[in-house]
């Protein structure tokens, strides 16, 4: 199996500069690429060796002059959850369109969602894509074009399947700003459905490490990789590990039905509630493939809790 060394003045676009994108920035420029970092405004703070772009990808134009010159793009862009089934199709298009026009490679953080319920099933590169939900049917669709894509040579596209974010930085995730501030001040840790079930969480590092290594390594293109990830333990392990390292027990309250908390308001409730079915399952992907091939390993949880519970007191600390 051959290894792609990357030219050494390539540049590495990255789309999206949420918690993987901006993760991912920070470990491509660690890997020696120069990078440039793509989002509407380009006022996020500084990132040594980044360059910060403003472009908006979900218009032809827009992504053209995001892609621009790039060896290799990476579409970490999302939407608002309520926007998301009305705005991925078209940034999709954008950014075909774009990457296929200048001959970039493109690398795709993708989800679970286009598994849909799997009744506990192992989710593997090989489980079927039997979505009912609207936002699992729009990625399995989305998903099914950028395979297309590569199938006809139209473009050079590889998608990395990450489970639930957990890890610095993190907001927005079941194991994110609803757990972490309540464990550190002695407040209330939210739990959803069933956190007795075993469910899978990516270091949002590990998601970073994985998109790099897809970047730098064709071999990979054209086909759904299982990005690094730890083998799943129930929520309520990981609750445990938690109140190991802030020296007390958690408030738990389990939601067995969705309503706004923490950083979930309304809106984002609404259009989760068709998705719950992740949280009364269990959810377990396993990343044996993408390990192998690449030869790496995820990062064990108890490092993931101790980062993250690190990260959160300082965050805490600075508002």
């Amino acid at each position: 199996m051959s290894t792609v060394t990357p030219q050494p003045h390539a540049t590495h676009t990255v789309l999206g500069s949420g918690p993987a994108g901006t993760e991912l920035a920070r470990e491509l420029v660690r890997r020696g690429h120069p990078v440039r970092l793509v989002d509407r405004r380009a006022d996020g703070p500084g990132i040594e060796g980044v360059e910060r772009f403003a472009a908006d990808v979900s218009t032809a134009e827009g992504a053209r002059a995001a892609v621009g010159d790039a060896a290799v793009v990476y579409h970490c862009v999302n939407a608002a959850y309520h926007l998301q089934v009305e705005v991925m199709p078209r940034v999709q298009a954008a950014v075909l369109a774009a990457v296929e026009a200048s001959g970039a490679r493109l690398v795709v953080l993708d989800t679970l969602y286009p598994y849909g319920e799997t009744g506990g099933a192992v989710m593997t590169e090989d489980s079927p894509w039997q979505a009912t939900s609207r936002k699992g049917r729009m990625r399995a669709e989305l998903d099914e074009r950028y395979l297309a894509a590569h199938r006809s040579g139209r473009a050079r596209v590889v998608l990395g399947r990450s489970a639930d974010f957990v890890g610095p930085g993190v907001l927005n995730s079941s194991l994110g700003a609803a757990v972490f501030p309540g464990a550190l001040t002695g407040g209330e840790v939210v739990g959803f459905g069933d956190i007795g079930l075993p469910h899978s969480y990516t270091d949002i590092r590990d998601v970073a490490a994985g998109l790099a290594t897809l970047g730098e390594r064709e071999e990979g293109d054209g086909r759904v990789w299982h990005l690094p990830t730890a083998p799943a333990v129930s929520t309520r392990e990981i609750h445990m590990m938690i109140e190991k390292r802030v020296g007390r027990p958690l408030d738990v309250v389990v939601l067995e039905r969705l309503r706004a908390v923490g950083p979930f308001d309304e809106q984002f409730v609404a259009e989760y509630e068709e998705m719950f079915y992740q949280h009364t399952e269990p959810q377990i992907m396993d990343s044996t493939a993408f390990e192998r091939t690449f030869a790496v390993t995820p990062t064990p949880l108890a490092d993931t809790v101790d980062a993250t519970v690190t990260w959160y007191g300082a965050w805490l600390g600075s508002r």
